[in-house]
């Protein structure tokens, strides 16, 4: 009889649980890939909730089944960040929390990202920009030919005059211009040093402490490939055009899912010190300010075969592409 008795018991405590109940809370934090909300959960409907997040989606009534962030923490108010979006896009975003009888949602808020900025250099080329944390980047490489002041920047084709050099020049890929249309131009280090300045005005070329503001940035606020770490490659790729990888993680590997951050880099390889060419297709390296040597200076390169930024110095006579920050 007694074991009758708790066998009611238990099917009556299964039955009687109910969904969660919550509240999704406003949004803010609004840039142009990201935002920030989360909910209340007002009632855990009797048993214990397993998982809780924010959904979103173009849909005015997103579910678990679109984007998602996920918590196991049993909480009654929650934070999270929402991440991946496109710029001047509207989102509709719920709370949700899941027990044992169901998922329950908040109620939908919809939000508006901001739209992309952009930046004019002096030869009229037009760059997109997007913010991540404090800062605002270009979301393209340099192209300019020329420094503020008008004068140009040498273009040099041929390769033992580009292993000798100790000024400023600039190249285009396997010196063809179409590369140079989608991946922009290769510079050495030279030129970011001239006092004529490449960079558009109201930019500059990053130092290698704002590099590792973004990166650190990137790592500590879920961009990672497993969250919060510094598996960042993939978020800050472009979809498109990377060597294909058959490791998760790494950015040729699915590579729909890449660019949560917006920084979109494409891999626009790099030209070796004597004068040769690498690694278009696979690798991207970007050239910083900050100097190491009277010979060398730091760099940062994303790859289709990391999980990682990579950091290191090189040669100030390779020629890697550029980004620019706003002052």
């Amino acid at each position: 009889m007694a074991i009758g008795f708790i066998l009611i018991l238990t099917y009556s405590c299964k039955k009687n649980a109910e969904i969660p109940e919550l509240i999704t809370t406003a949004v803010d934090n609004i840039k142009q890939t990201s935002a920030t909300s989360g909910g209340n959960i007002t009632s855990d409907g009797g048993a214990r909730i397993t998982v809780h997040g924010v959904c979103w989606g173009k849909n005015q009534m997103p579910t678990i089944t679109n984007s998602k962030t996920a918590d196991s923490t049993s909480v009654e108010s929650f934070s999270s960040v929402i991440i991946g979006l496109s710029p001047n896009t509207r989102y509709y975003v719920r709370a949700y929390a899941t027990n044992s009888a169901g998922t329950g949602y908040g109620n939908p808020l919809s939000f508006t990202t901001e739209n992309s900025g952009t930046v004019t250099d002096i030869d009229g080329n037009v760059y997109y920009t997007v913010t991540i944390g404090t800062q605002e980047w270009m979301i393209e490489n340099l192209k300019v030919t020329h420094y503020r002041n008008g004068e140009s920047v040498p273009n040099v084709t041929e390769d033992t005059a580009w292993s000798n050099l100790t000024t400023g020049a600039l190249c285009d890929y396997n010196n063809l211009p179409d590369n140079s249309t989608t991946y922009g131009k290769l510079y050495n280090w030279y030129t970011l040093n001239d006092s004529r300045n490449l960079a558009p005005v109201g930019w500059h070329i990053p130092t290698d402490i704002e590099w590792t503001e973004l990166t650190d940035y990137l790592s500590s606020h879920g961009y990672g490939y497993l969250g919060n770490s510094n598996d960042i490659s993939k978020s800050m790729a472009s979809q498109y055009g990377w060597a294909l990888s058959t490791i998760k993680g790494d950015i040729g590997n699915d590579e729909a899912s890449n660019n949560s951050s917006g920084f979109t880099a494409l891999p626009g390889g790099y030209r070796y010190y004597d004068g040769t060419f690498k690694y278009l297709g696979s690798y991207c390296f970007w050239w910083n300010s900050t100097e190491i040597s009277t010979d060398n200076a730091w760099y940062r390169c994303l790859c289709s075969y990391w999980t990682i930024m990579y950091r290191d110095f090189y040669i100030k006579t390779f020629g890697f592409s550029v980004r620019c920050i706003k002052d």
